[in-house]
């Protein structure tokens, strides 16, 4: 039987060091720098700690900072990220359906050291929602997913079209359609089709712009935004027009909704210029007036070990 083979894929240390420029510290304050090393220190052992336990494993693997990837993850059973959800999503854009992911928060959030910090500075580290591992039980995890004692959950993910051509990059958790200046107005419209129907109501918006996610995006910035949590397994994709300028009465209640599996959402671009961003501002794509926008709910699926609270039986 063929040795399994394994990517490590790593949350760059130097991101904890944001804080210093040329060698001179952005903060004048010393507790913030030293929570700031702490936490890259508190990095890179888990790294060093993974990396001791792959050592000890009957695998072939081999491991890389996420900023080191430019084309799609090939030849391995699995990919382990090392970081928090932020990584975890990096490693979504490079992955098909054949590859399982796992991801370890290698830098959970301390409650005792938030309560004590909450005066002075805000000492959130990573959430880690997606992440099945820490430290603490990686092992074991590690051991269940190579023994075949666990499997693998599926993640919708959404595609996007332009013109009718598609963006080659999917989202994991959402979609924001926006005039590349936050503070103006943006102009467009969309309809929803259902497969094999009529054409639905145009629905016209001025708003600051349109974001949609999928089950897994709607915990993040769509739930900030006032819209509601999905299954985590569920299909189905969440709109909500951002903002919407003075709205008419009767059209209020359709800036808000789902994108049901065998139904698409077209939008229409009527601003000079627009971005798409997806799952965040790494990655971007340009859109212009009257381009054609297609968001449909039915795409492509990522392959991840989740965490026993979102499994749904836990639920």
């Amino acid at each position: 039987m063929a040795r399994r083979r394994l990517l490590l894929l790593l949350k760059p240390l130097d991101t904890y060091s944001f804080h210093q420029s040329n060698g001179v510290s952005r903060s004048r304050n010393p507790k913030v720098l030293q929570y700031l090393d702490n936490r890259r220190k508190v990095h890179k052992d888990a790294i060093e700690f993974c990396t001791s336990i792959l050592q000890r494993k009957p695998i072939d693997w081999n491991a890389t900072f996420y900023n080191n990837l430019s084309r799609p993850v090939q030849n391995v059973d699995l990919v382990v990220t090392v970081g928090g959800d932020g990584t975890l999503l990096r490693a979504s854009h490079f992955l098909d359906d054949s590859i399982p992911l796992i991801g370890v928060n290698s830098d959970p959030t301390q409650p005792q050291e938030v309560q004590e910090a909450s005066n002075e500075f805000d000492a959130t580290r990573s959430t880690g929602y997606l992440c099945a591992a820490t430290v603490k039980n990686f092992e074991q995890i590690l051991n269940n997913i190579l023994e075949g004692q666990t499997t693998a959950s599926e993640l919708s993910i959404m595609s996007i079209h332009v013109n009718s051509m598609p963006v080659s990059t999917c989202a994991l958790n959402d979609i924001l359609i926006a005039d590349p200046c936050p503070a103006s107005a943006t102009r467009f419209s969309f309809r929803i089709r259902k497969d094999g129907q009529t054409s639905p109501p145009l629905v016209n918006c001025r708003s600051s712009g349109l974001r949609i996610s999928t089950a897994t995006g709607s915990t993040a910035a769509m739930l900030s935004a006032g819209g509601f949590l999905m299954p985590i397994l569920s299909k189905d994709l969440q709109y909500m027009v951002r903002e919407p300028i003075s709205p008419e009465p009767a059209r209020l209640k359709l800036m808000h909704g789902l994108i049901k599996p065998i139904e698409s959402m077209d939008i229409d671009w009527y601003t000079k210029e627009g971005v798409i961003y997806i799952d965040g501002s790494n990655i971007v794509h340009p859109v212009q007036y009257g381009d054609t926008i297609n968001v449909p709910s039915h795409g492509p699926v990522l392959k991840i070990f989740l965490p026993n609270h979102l499994l749904p039986s836990k639920i």
